[in-house]
């Protein structure tokens, strides 16, 4: 019985500790996104997506909860590529 209890709370402990990014809505040039990373995972990620795109680079534009709201970013909009608050926007070696 003891260890049934310690695996259970082993498991949700290791649950609990995964945090996670996925792209909840594109429409035109928008992004949201929903994560429980750290801002620099997030800021990848949403470059990462604008880029694949076909566009320059994500600007941050809001965070509500989990959620961050992102523009994607044309090289003619001529645009300065704004980061997540505590992060840094990714080289394009990334």
């Amino acid at each position: 019985m003891k260890n049934i209890r310690f695996s259970l709370i082993a498991i949700l402990l290791l649950l609990g500790a995964c945090s996670s990014t996925s792209l909840n809505l594109a429409l035109g040039n928008m992004r949201l996104i929903n994560s429980s990373d750290q801002p620099q995972v997030v800021m990848n990620y949403a470059s990462k997506v604008c880029k694949s795109d076909f566009y320059m680079g994500a600007s941050f534009i809001a965070k509500a909860g989990n959620e961050y709201r992102f523009k994607c970013v044309k090289e003619e909009e001529n645009e300065i590529l704004i980061p997540v608050p505590g992060s840094t926007i990714p080289t394009s070696a990334n």
